[in-house]
């Protein structure tokens, strides 16, 4: 057993900054430390690559570090959340829909969001670059508007921003839309009209080279610039400005004043007195703002909202265990623009000052570079570089800052160590300093004993979690569980055991018990996905669950510690019982390696409204509720080889109940069901099939799958349970066949589910009617995979189509 955990420190978003703490901590751990990011999104974007993504040049996954797949290699755990506040008196985080979470050591990096709350209409009618994961989502949209579009009418785009991010953007995107309309079979869309408005002057705050530089190149490619024109309001297909009253600044790629061809621009743009620039996209690139929540935390904060830090990326006149860093941050020090690549040199002292921080150490300052090189993309695998007063242009230069971007990235995928490797390996290892490690030291005299009380732990009843521990764990779970009249004695009035009256003539008792080991280090999803789990065999009786014991096992770590992990547990899983009308009447928690959660459920169901494995008949379809894929997502999660993506995805099937598709399916007459759980469909298939007296044929290319389960299986990655559920296709007829069509597929057959869906029978005239119902509450896969036939010659009872 490894050291006690006694600090949490918690990383409030994924930006540059954080990946490389992340890192940091993973190639490094701090002993008696557990690290906890929190992200709105899994896939994290790299700003310097975004240009190339909009030109087409880079694909979703070469510009985006995967979170789930960092963190995981780290040891640190992910929660897929978005903040909303932060109580820094409580030391907490707060979330909208789920538990706030402790800290003991805070650091902050969520980017900034679009300065459109400023602009009256602007959150209606544009696209906000930033935050950037939002602006892929819009982009993809977009370019689907133009392949449609009317080909008599151009597609008129409009950037508003004339910052060096506003320039790539409207580069990158006339590349783009000429490679839509000209190498991919769009040939009769005319060019789209593509128009850059700027506040100010273009790349203000920028070398004079640069902004002659690209100036040219805009009048090349046709780009309209119009400066020194504010934007007051958005209305659909419409901006209103606010323009000189005296001269103008427009230019299509000139510089003009009063007359000439920029005059004549502007008066087309802005058309009489209206001040109105016509347009179908427009996308907002204007400097954005910090979160606005962030005020309301009592941190300290600039003129402008920003997090204010000092020269350590500490909070400047706040709590002391509060950093900042990012473009969320500002150091009045060492004022530097927000752009990504400080960002990103702030990382390594980022994360030496929260090591030192846990450690009780001094901090030491960070001076920030006062010149860096600036490569600006013009769309087309040419850049404009600049660097104090030199300036230099070409098409190697984006080869070079195309070499820059690809190496970080790698740096936080598939450059990782492999850290079972390097645990493994025979090179010699740093001595670790005689005595406890500084966090036991720095965080007292209480997380020193439990230190030295960990190398010798008792079992039995000694390994129970304590009654004060467990107390205050359960005072602060929320939702609180729910009361029933039938039961008689349960939390609120806590006995030895719980009193429960038993169910009224013509109902039986249905009891059911499941318990797993934690597969991901997110407790309230664990706990969610656990209730729902155990839940499942008694939503596939037919009975409605009434009551549940909780089985809880918790690592060692601080008291107060070990109340946060219960608490986060028992609010995600209270929150899937009391949904599903079951009340917790008590339970069990002890000591262990790992945290685990189970629990054993009792329900009650009508006697003659009961589903069980033996109620298939034959003539019937068999309907599956939910898509397949956790057992190879989970494995290949652990193997570092899934998307986050993929893995969110399955998270989410996983803690979706079944108790509202098991309604339906009994609505339509449905006698026989079951959950798809650990043995894998074709080994809860077979044992429906016995009971029943049945044979069954599955249509392959029906089974619903989750989003990237091929390609882990494609990858021959696969559970730990499948050689064991593997067995089950001895009762497969035609199973050779099935090996030879479908030789990395077939697998998903035997993959073992957690939180799976319902199998169930329907009579096939109702089948389709019963899967368009499940669809529409939520069982989005819901398909007929196959059918259930008379028992024939062959001793195998299934067949695969």
């Amino acid at each position: 057993m490894g050291a006690p955990i006694v600090k949490d420190l918690v990383l409030v978003g994924g930006g540059h900054t954080h990946v490389e703490v992340i890192r940091s901590f993973g190639m490094k751990p701090v002993a008696g430390v557990r690290l906890t990011l929190i992200t709105r999104d899994v896939h994290t974007p790299y700003s310097g690559m975004l240009p190339g993504f909009v030109s087409g040049f880079y694909a979703y996954d070469e510009c985006h570090i995967d979170l789930a797949r960092l963190t995981s290699w780290a040891k640190a755990r992910l929660i897929h959340a978005e903040a909303t506040g932060i109580d820094t008196k409580a030391r907490r985080v707060q979330f909208a829909g789920r538990p706030s979470i402790s800290y003991d050591v805070l650091s902050i990096d969520i980017g900034i969001t679009p300065g459109s709350e400023q602009v009256p209409g602007a959150r209606e009618h544009t696209i906000p670059v930033k935050p950037i994961d939002r602006f892929v989502a819009n982009f993809d949209a977009m370019l689907e508007r133009y392949r449609a579009q009317d080909a008599s009418t151009p597609l008129r785009v409009v950037i508003v921003g004339g910052g060096a991010g506003g320039a790539e953007i409207a580069l990158s995107l006339h590349h783009r839309l000429e490679e839509e309309r000209t190498s991919r079979g769009h040939h009769q869309l005319p060019p789209a009209e593509i128009t850059l408005v700027c506040r100010g002057q273009l790349l203000t705050g920028h070398a004079s080279y640069a902004r002659r530089a690209l100036i040219g190149i805009m009048k090349q490619k046709g780009i309209k610039i119009v400066e020194h024109c504010t934007v007051v309001r958005v209305d659909k297909g419409m901006l209103t400005v606010e323009a000189p009253r005296s001269g103008t600044h427009s230019q299509n790629g000139g510089s003009t004043q009063g007359k000439g061809e920029g005059h004549q621009l502007q008066q087309q743009l802005l058309q009489g007195n209206n001040n109105t620039v016509p347009f179908d996209v427009c996308m907002l690139c204007t400097q954005a703002s910090a979160a606005p929540w962030l005020k309301l935390t009592g941190l300290p904060t600039d003129p402008q909202g920003f997090l204010a830090i000092n020269e350590c990326l500490q909070s400047e006149g706040g709590p002391p265990e509060v950093f900042a860093a990012g473009d969320v941050a500002s150091c009045a020090k060492h004022p530097r623009p927000k752009a990504g690549v400080f960002a990103v040199r702030q990382g390594p002292p980022l994360s030496a000052n929260l090591r030192r921080f846990l450690s009780g150490e001094p901090l030491e300052p960070f001076v920030p570079q006062s010149t860096w090189l600036s490569l600006i993309t013009t769309g087309d695998k040419y850049c404009v570089g600049t660097k104090g007063w030199i300036g230099l242009q070409g098409a190697w230069l984006w080869s070079l800052k195309d070499y820059i971007d690809r190496a970080f990235m790698r740096k936080y995928g598939e450059d990782l160590p492999d850290m079972m490797k390097m645990m493994s390996g025979t090179g010699a290892k740093a001595q670790r300093p005689p005595g406890p490690p500084p966090v036991f030291g720095a965080a007292g005299p209480e997380a020193l004993a439990l230190l030295a009380e960990s190398k010798m732990r008792c079992g039995g009843c000694g390994a129970k979690v304590g009654a004060s521990v467990l107390a205050a764990a359960l005072a602060q779970v929320h939702p609180r569980p729910i009361s029933r009249p039938d039961v008689v004695m349960g939390l609120e009035s806590p006995d030895d055991a719980a009193l429960i009256r038993p169910p009224p003539p013509g109902k039986l008792l249905v009891q059911s018990v499941d318990f797993f080991r934690a597969f991901w280090d997110d407790p309230y999803i664990l706990g969610k996905i656990a209730a729902n789990h155990a839940l499942g065999d008694v939503w596939a009786m037919g009975a409605k669950p009434v009551s549940a014991l909780a089985l809880a096992v918790v690592p060692l770590m601080a008291d107060r510690l070990v109340t946060e992990e219960l608490t986060q547990l028992m609010s995600g899983a209270i929150e899937v019982l009391n949904e599903s009308g079951c009340a917790l009447v008590g339970g069990h928690t002890c000591e262990g390696p790992e945290l685990a959660l189970g629990f054993s459920v009792t329900g009650e169901v009508a006697e003659a409204g009961v589903m069980s494995k033996g109620g298939l008949r034959s003539g019937q379809a068999l309907v599956l509720t939910k898509p397949l894929g956790t057992g190879t997502l989970l494995a290949a999660a652990m193997q570092g080889k899934a998307k986050g993506r993929w893995v969110m995805g399955a998270l989410s099937e996983m803690a979706k109940p079944s108790g509202k598709a098991a309604d339906i399916l009994a609505s339509y007459g449905c006698t026989g069901c079951t959950d798809v759980t650990g043995f894998g469909l074709l080994g809860h298939l077979v044992e429906m099939t016995k009971p029943s007296q049945v044979h069954a044929e599955l249509f392959m290319q029906s089974v619903p799958l989750l989003s990237g389960a091929q390609d882990t299986l494609t990858a021959g990655v696969t559970s730990s349970l499948h050689a064991q559920n593997a067995r089950a296709a001895a009762s497969v007829h035609n199973f050779d066949q099935v090996l030879q069509k479908h030789p990395q597929l077939w697998p998903i057959l035997v993959d073992p589910q957690t939180g799976g869906g319902l199998l169930a029978g329907v009579a096939w005239e109702k089948a389709e009617a019963c899967v368009q119902e499940l669809r529409e509450n939520g069982y989005g896969s819901a398909a007929i995979i196959g059918k259930v036939a008379q028992p024939g010659n062959a001793g195998s009872p299934i067949l695969i189509s």
